[in-house]
């Protein structure tokens, strides 16, 4: 496995791939995992059985290229410090495949051979197509990838120097990406056609991202006491616009006699600092308190505004047994079904949000209809379901890359 950030960072793609490898672990595999190192943190140490690598990138020395208090991404090229800490790896583990999750995978591309390791490179994001990995421009859904506005986007983004530096970059090792990996992974249909997939003639397998047994609340109880005691309605994730938390209090204030609403997640500068009557926020949760939230919880809503390549906040609510109310758009649309599982509303449609908040609110009927067929389809994103799938296809290009090396 290669990823920029592993646990002790927490985050989307962090939790996923420390669960992938320790589920792989679990299942009879070999597993290890290169990621980028932390100060304080061992170079090297067991993780349920998981060896992590941490090495040094060369830009995460150069501090200066990182605003304060964030994280040292991998650059969207290969990075010589990588490469060679990447190499140094390679040597001693010896692997059939290299799995891929983020741009610190491109630090791979130059150690790849025609008779070594088969690479697979998941697709969490929009990595192929956009500097910013997020497919938005002027806070709207990007059209797609252009020379001219990506320089003008990512220099906004970034600021100007680097953003021509990480465009230029970009769009050599997305290239250099597509002419290597043997096969992508991306996590939804929208993830794939975001990221040029469709039509493109590379190979290509959607393999959707799963989601654990909820862990043992137990041990946070005194933040699950925080809650309300009459029924509420739950939002999950970063509280900023590109998650649609401005369109959701926009459409908490329509409603009438409305339950509280519950925020769970990470505060950002664009957060609002004043919150309405009836709305509460918490910040730092864990995933184990989050998860019992869900289940006890009217609705989970999920109002983004960017394509959202899965949603894993949206498939865990479905595997605690509840409805969700959500935007219409990224990957959201292949794990919620409009009528079914919840209720789908265009995105930024403060009055659409609003009056699907209101009828899941009152109609107690159609919360336990959809509430039945969440729990259903979540079978679809345990590992029992997904995990099969992703070592069929690792035992599918370990077995080209040996025909490519038999006399």
């Amino acid at each position: 496995m290669v990823s920029d950030f592993y646990p002790p960072y927490i985050g989307g793609v962090e939790v996923l791939v420390s669960s992938l490898s320790r589920e792989l672990v679990h299942r009879g595999h070999d597993v290890s995992v290169v990621t980028l190192g932390i100060d304080g943190v061992p170079a090297t140490e067991d993780d349920a059985g998981v060896r992590v690598h941490r090495i040094r990138s060369t830009t995460q020395r150069a501090e200066r290229l990182f605003a304060a208090g964030t994280r040292p991404w991998a650059p969207p090229t290969p990075d010589p410090g990588a490469v060679a800490g990447m190499r140094r790896v390679l040597a001693v583990e010896r692997p059939d495949v290299v799995h891929g999750h983020d741009w610190l995978a491109r630090s791979y591309l130059p150690l790849k051979r025609r008779s070594g390791p088969r690479l697979l490179m998941s697709l969490h994001y929009f990595t192929l197509s956009c500097p910013k990995k997020s497919l938005m421009r002027e806070g709207r859904v990007c059209s797609g990838p252009g020379l001219a506005k990506c320089l003008v986007c990512a220099g906004h983004h970034y600021g100007a120097p680097k953003g021509v530096v990480v465009v230029a970059g970009q769009r050599a090792s997305a290239r250099a990406e597509a002419a290597l990996v043997d096969m992508f992974l991306p996590v939804s249909e929208a993830t794939a056609a975001g990221n040029g997939l469709r039509g493109s003639g590379l190979a290509y397998e959607v393999v959707p991202n799963f989601i654990q047994h909820a862990p043992d609340p137990q041990a946070h109880r005194a933040l699950l006491d925080e809650l309300p005691q009459e029924p509420f309605l739950l939002f999950v994730g970063d509280v900023r616009r590109d998650k649609g938390a401005n369109v959701l209090l926009d459409a908490y204030a329509r409603l009438q006699d409305p339950p509280p609403l519950v925020l769970i997640g990470k505060v950002w500068p664009e957060t609002p600092s004043l919150l309405p009557p009836g709305v509460t926020l918490h910040r730092h949760w864990p995933n184990a308190a989050v998860r019992e939230a869900m289940r006890g919880c009217l609705a989970l809503v999920a109002p983004s505004i960017w394509p959202e390549p899965f949603g894993l906040v949206v498939a865990e609510a479905l595997a605690a047994g509840r409805p969700v109310v959500a935007s219409a758009i990224g990957g959201i649309p292949e794990i919620v079904r409009d009528g079914r599982e919840g209720l789908l509303v265009a995105p930024a449609d403060a009055a659409a949000l609003a009056d699907a908040l209101q009828r899941i609110s009152v109609d107690a009927g159609l919360r336990d209809s959809l509430a039945v067929n969440a729990r259903q389809r979540a079978a679809e994103y345990t590992p029992e379901a997904v995990l099969p799938r992703l070592e069929a296809l690792y035992e599918t290009v370990a077995a080209s890359a040996a025909d490519r090396v038999r006399p």
